[in-house]
């Protein structure tokens, strides 16, 4: 049995209640709102994995684990730029730590042989809703639609399996580290 994983950042409830809130003065018709307990920066997408996997997931993130990193919710951000279909709050990284986190996350997942890194430089970003079906790429943002700016450290490192579904995906929590103050 396969199942789809990725390894995630955990924001706190303030920032995720912020970003709801920013996500849902974006257009409902256009946009498909992502669940306020699934916003997260994700740091790896691991995809399908043999169900075994996990167990090895979960020993390169114990590995990767530091210090919370110090981050700022900058703005708003359509992925991809020119014709977006993901709604995202940009997240700052003024100390570079989230950055060093998703590289030993990244390497301990490819020295583990679960894991192959992106080719594109790491972009942090929470997603907050996604294009309906019947909506257009947009190629810009409605003037005023941002999140409100935020400082704020990441709670914890999360292995998650993602579950598919038709209301969109629901994440499952399966190993977690508190990160370090």
């Amino acid at each position: 049995m396969s199942v789809r994983l990725f390894c995630a950042v955990d924001l706190p409830a303030h920032v995720r209640e912020e970003l709801a809130a920013f996500r849902d003065a974006a257009d409902p018709e256009v946009w498909r709102p992502v669940a306020d307990d699934a916003l997260h920066i994700t740091l790896a997408f691991l995809g399908h994995r043999p169900e075994e996997d996990t167990a090895v997931a979960a020993g390169a993130l114990d590995g990767a684990a530091g210090p919370a990193p110090r981050l700022d919710v900058a703005g708003a951000l359509l992925l991809p730029p020119r014709r977006g279909r993901v709604l995202c709050a940009e997240i700052a990284d003024p100390d570079g730590t989230l950055g060093a986190l998703q590289a030993r996350v990244s390497d301990g997942l490819e020295a583990a042989g679960i894991y192959t890194p992106e080719r594109r430089a790491f972009r942090a970003h929470a997603t907050v809703a996604r294009l309906r079906a019947h909506a257009r790429p947009q190629r810009s943002l409605p003037p005023g639609l941002a999140p409100a700016p935020r400082e704020f450290l990441a709670e914890a490192l999360t292995l998650y399996r993602s579950h598919l579904g038709r209301p969109g995906a629901r994440y499952e929590p399966l190993h977690r580290i508190a990160l370090t103050l």
